[in-house]
């Protein structure tokens, strides 16, 4: 999958060369709209690590940005997220304990990866379709069961969609912060 539209948003492959867009819409994202789930100090030391980039999904290509032309954001870039084929659950390129080894489709379940929108497109449905939209690249790559480190501010949206809680995890952050974690799992019937 390199390019799909969905009016009025376009998805597409994320590219290195968005990195810097990225990681803006990124601390947009949080700082706005987790402002009621998560502190100051958390939103701080979590903003380019627990809450950042994984350039690895762009470099496996299983990380998308969601583009809207008539946007007035940077490149247009309304929305961002990913699936991973790794074992790494959740956080960005600076987080500790990363792991990189490939996953078992028969067996383990694919991540769902850093979901993020643009404050100016949230509550239109866009988190949503992104969410279905990597869920649907997951299950085109074999995998059936998936798996996520959710925000507290994503949580409901994924439980809405059919993710269960399997526990909740304070992820330690290098300002002596922790961030607040819910791993949840989906399984997606084959057709």
């Amino acid at each position: 999958m390199s390019e799909i539209e969905l009016h009025p948003w376009r998805f597409r492959v994320a590219r290195m060369s968005d990195a810097q867009i990225l990681n803006e819409l990124i601390s947009a994202s949080v700082r706005e709209l987790s402002r009621a789930d998560y502190t100051d100090a958390q939103m701080d030391g979590a903003i380019g690590s627990a809450l950042g980039l994984d350039t690895q999904l762009i470099a496996d290509e299983t990380y998308f940005v969601v583009v809207c032309e008539d946007a007035a954001v940077p490149g247009g870039i309304v929305g961002c997220g990913g699936w991973s084929y790794r074992r790494t659950l959740c956080c960005g390129d600076d987080a500790p304990g990363r792991d990189a080894s490939r996953l078992d489709a028969a067996r383990e379940a694919a991540k769902i990866r850093a979901i993020y929108v643009h404050p100016s497109f949230a509550r239109r449905g866009l988190g949503r379709a992104i969410l279905h939209f990597v869920e649907a690249e997951a299950v085109r790559a074999g995998f059936h069961m998936l798996e996520m480190g959710a925000t507290v501010t994503g949580a409901p949206l994924y439980a809405r969609e059919g993710y269960c809680e399997i526990e909740r995890m304070e992820v330690p952050l290098k300002n002596g912060a922790a961030l607040p974690v819910i791993r949840m799992t989906k399984t997606i019937m084959a057709e």
